[in-house]
């Protein structure tokens, strides 16, 4: 891995590269699906491990290398490993460190598809996970005694739930646990949990990382030695790699990503604030509004939720809508909205929308916070409630449903 240049901020190691072939700005992509070798000699060199030239680009492609080693300088990591989907990224490191018998502990209110691989695969091969109030440091040191992983979500799905990291990684480590954190809302911009004693991050970067809806993939970053260990004994054999085209999207949306979620964290801040206004608005759940001692977030992602009361028909609100589209994921130019109903009815087992229980939610991405605001307003107002309501809307009421006549 290069050496980090202490005087560097995260914005110039992620525009700064070493000097690539032929003067090249951006690096190779190298489209290819195997290497091949000058001699025999050199062939047996590779497999014996005396030299690293690539082999076959399912575990080794130089432009994913690149990838890798950027993400290694901004989260402060020893070693990454590259993946096809955010999924896949958990999946490595969770299946490459358990085996039947253990105990997994685990957040309340994580990622629904993590619940899904440990509440179904993992349960499968023998291995059994508790789950509990991640604001709870008490119940977590209670649940480790004898667990093999731990795994966290700072925050957390749809609640944005914060963890003590530093605490919970003081923690873990006394019991001899390794420690997971999904970073994918704050991105190592925003956080950076391995700094804390964090054994293991992963990341979703079709989100934020991306930051253009038009990737799907995953990273892992975090100890030498366990990554080290998944390299040999896990993910060349479940097969979930990057490829090289993706490898260079992922590259040209870290080139921005420190600009991209200072927008982010203005705009969702300005409509979460917006939205408190709003009186049949309930809760709010967004750090920056609900800030903690302990947390070591630098600054928020755009992703909250909010709860309403039953005078606001949420069906028509959501399909009123025009600046924000509904659909799932979250990270890119778009501004998304997602009403909980959609996950709380979708089919199969294992669903952590109603084991744990959540709320209507909306993402706000690269939009103007100006103009997603009054997005929002439009469609409050086409729902035909009063706007005597809504004092936030700061209009005279016209209606036709009441006696206000907006």
């Amino acid at each position: 891995m290069a050496e980090k240049d202490p005087q560097w901020s995260d914005d110039t190691l992620l525009v700064h590269d070493e000097r690539h072939s032929k003067g090249a700005v951006a690096p190779p992509i190298y489209q290819t699906s195997l290497f091949t070798f000058a001699s025999y000699q050199a062939m047996l060199d590779r497999f014996s491990g005396a030299s690293v030239q690539p082999i076959y680009s399912r575990v080794d492609n130089p432009t994913v290398s690149v990838l890798l080693e950027k993400m290694c300088l901004i989260e402060g990591g020893e070693r990454a490993l590259a993946f096809s989907s955010g999924i896949a990224a958990i999946s490595n490191a969770i299946l490459g460190q358990v085996q039947s018998g253990d105990r997994i502990v685990c957040v309340k209110h994580v990622y629904p598809d993590t619940y899904r691989l440990l509440k179904s695969i993992c349960a499968r091969f023998g291995v059994s996970t508790d789950f509990v109030d991640g604001t709870d440091l008490a119940a977590i040191e209670k649940s480790l005694p004898g667990a093999r992983l731990l795994y966290l979500e700072s925050p957390t799905t749809w609640v944005m739930e914060e963890q003590d990291l530093r605490s919970i990684a003081t923690m873990a480590k006394a019991e001899a646990v390794t420690t997971i954190v999904d970073n994918s809302w704050a991105t190592p911009i925003f956080q950076k949990p391995l700094q804390v004693g964090i054994d293991l991050v992963v990341h979703s970067a079709s989100k934020y990382i991306s930051g253009h809806s038009d990737t799907v993939a995953g990273l892992l970053v975090g100890k030498q030695s366990i990554i080290d260990k998944l390299a040999a004994e896990t993910t060349p054999y479940l097969g979930a790699k990057l490829s090289a085209q993706e490898a260079a999207l992922l590259l040209r949306g870290l080139r921005t990503l420190p600009l991209r979620m200072q927008r982010h964290q203005e705009s969702a801040l300005a409509i979460a604030k917006r939205l408190a206004e709003h009186r049949s608005v309930t809760r709010i759940n967004h750090p920056g509004l609900n800030t903690r001692d302990y947390s070591l977030l630098q600054g928020c992602g755009g992703l909250f939720s909010f709860e309403v009361d039953d005078a606001v028909d949420i069906p028509a609100f959501c399909d009123s809508l025009s600046v924000f589209r509904l659909g799932v994921s979250w990270g890119g130019y778009e501004s998304l909205a997602m009403p909980a109903a959609a996950s709380i009815i979708q089919a199969g087992e294992h669903n952590a929308a109603i084991d744990f229980g959540v709320s209507p939610a909306v993402n706000t991405a690269l939009h103007r916070p100006r103009g997603s605001a009054s997005a929002l307003e439009r469609s409050w107002r086409s729902t035909h409630q009063c706007v005597s309501r809504f004092p936030f809307l700061k209009r005279r009421c016209r209606c036709s449903q009441c006696s206000c006549a907006w």
